[in-house]
């Protein structure tokens, strides 16, 4: 490589005659044009190099403000890229080299500096630097390329397994409802002649139950993926959120009823008349206010809350029921993902992340408080998008 550029070079050397005499040799190099800027001290050249750009420093390492190898990693940390040209004494030949070996591109004994040692030596040591940045960079894109390849194989090996557990639970939660479908058509086929009507219809009502409970199953099973595949859209329509919340409430009555529950609904605030997905919505409300029942003890109390805002509407849904364990709740809202203390009260494990998948769908965010023992509150928070 030839230097015929303009070179920038920052001389960091106490000794005036020292100085003068690399002004000098550098005024005979065939040089097309550089420039020389000295400084006696390192905090000096500190200042110069976070106010200007260089191509290259010359380095004494016998300073008043820094001795031997000290001034290297101040220089090193505030100008990476720069080269540094070590110059030394005839009997400073070993700290040099070591100088070189923690991050010097080269060295100069002073006594044995000539024009053409001096440009050949600040012509090296720009290639080198050169070079290992170029090398560096290409290291830093290497391994970007194998963390961001190292992140897919982990991606797809934590989805397959989650297909494999999503495969598995599915299989379960289908084999329960349609084992008591064959079990209630089987007593009807063989024993219809001896089952009373009564009977009878207890049986045809336990098939019907079991169909709607895996017809709801791949109902969540379906909007799970959809969600996931990103084709989970909001159909906004006009909505009386306050009359569609007393209807869900209506819709949950039963079952609040037949664990002897007090189910209370209030609203709060101006409730303006907003756009929502009425399906959307009611996968939340239904899934917040069913579990609320579900994981509530029998005689207690839930309470539903809307709360009107300026640019936002609150749902609260609040129980005193036996609570979720602190180190459940980071992982509550995925899929198939239960709480350690449900026993045996029955659930798929879908029911809060459809509703958190719905809540986004929204804009809106979903944040759970819950403490074993205690008791649980669900609070979303939905924009309000005027008619």
């Amino acid at each position: 490589m030839v230097v015929s550029y303009s070179v920038k070079i920052l001389l960091i050397e106490d000794n005036l005659a020292s100085a003068r005499l690399l002004q000098e040799f550098l005024m005979q190099a065939q040089l097309q044009e550089f420039t020389l800027v000295h400084v006696k001290r390192l905090g000096e050249a500190l200042e110069e190099l976070r106010k200007c750009n260089y191509d290259v420093i010359l380095l004494d390492l016998t300073l008043p403000d820094s001795q031997g190898l000290s001034s290297l990693p101040p220089l090193i940390g505030q100008a990476p890229s720069v080269p540094i040209v070590v110059l030394t004494n005839t009997n400073d030949e070993k700290l040099a080299i070591e100088a070189v070996r923690q991050g010097a591109q080269d060295y100069l004994v002073k006594r044995q500096v000539n024009v053409d040692v001096l440009v050949r030596s600040l012509r090296y040591a720009i290639e080198r630097k050169q070079v290992l940045e170029s090398l560096r960079t290409v290291n830093e894109t290497l391994q970007i390329r194998v963390e961001e390849r190292t992140a897919e194989l982990v991606k797809a090996k934590e989805l397959n397994q989650f297909k494999s557990e999503f495969v598995s639970m599915l299989s379960h939660d289908i084999r329960n409802p349609l084992n008591t479908i064959l079990l209630a058509a089987g007593l009807l086929e063989t024993h219809d002649e001896r089952l009373t009507k009564e009977k009878k219809l207890n049986h045809l009502e336990l098939i019907r139950s079991a169909i709607k409970n895996m017809a709801q199953l791949l109902d969540e099973v379906s909007l799970i993926g959809r969600a996931d595949s990103g084709k989970l859209l909001c159909d906004l329509i006009s909505l009386d959120l306050e009359a569609f919340c007393r209807q869900i409430v209506d819709e949950v009555q039963l079952t609040a009823s037949q664990k002897h529950l007090t189910l209370v609904f209030g609203s709060f605030g101006e409730l303006n008349q907003g756009l929502w997905d009425e399906s959307l919505l009611r996968h939340i409300l239904s899934n917040l206010l069913s579990n609320a029942i579900k994981y509530s003890l029998p005689g207690g109390m839930v309470r539903f809350e809307l709360i009107g805002q300026e640019k936002a509407v609150i749902f609260r849904v609040q129980d005193w029921g036996i609570g979720i364990p602190e180190e459940n709740q980071k992982r509550l809202f995925e899929p198939f993902h239960r709480a350690d203390n449900v026993g045996s009260i029955p659930g798929t494990g879908l029911g809060l992340a459809i509703a958190k998948k719905c809540v986004e769908a929204h804009g809106g965010e979903i944040v759970v408080n819950s403490q074993v023992g205690v008791g649980t509150t669900f609070i979303v928070t939905l924009p309000l998008l005027e008619v």
